[in-house]
């Protein structure tokens, strides 16, 4: 299970990584698209775990839940978001 996890992290920062060229910042539903065939808990728990580990950035403005890759768009402004 450990490497189908592994696996999924990987397509989740390739897809990230290429819609961040053109989209910085990311809805959790459009990386839902980066393995169709895995659940949206796997994807999500995968998505928060890159979180952790700094490989996406995640983005709150109160109501909506965001996902970005650390050097794309607009950098987070102190204490925004929180």
């Amino acid at each position: 299970m450990a490497a189908d996890k592994e696996e999924l992290k990987q397509k989740i920062l390739e897809f990230a990584t290429k819609k961040a060229k053109h989209k910085s910042k990311m809805y959790i539903k459009d990386l839902y698209k980066a393995d169709p065939d895995a659940s949206p808990r796997a994807v999500k728990n995968a998505a928060n775990e890159l979180v952790r580990e700094g490989k996406l950035e995640f983005f709150s403005s109160g109501s909506t839940v965001m996902y970005g890759v650390p050097g794309f768009g607009k950098p987070l402004e102190e204490g925004e978001g929180e």
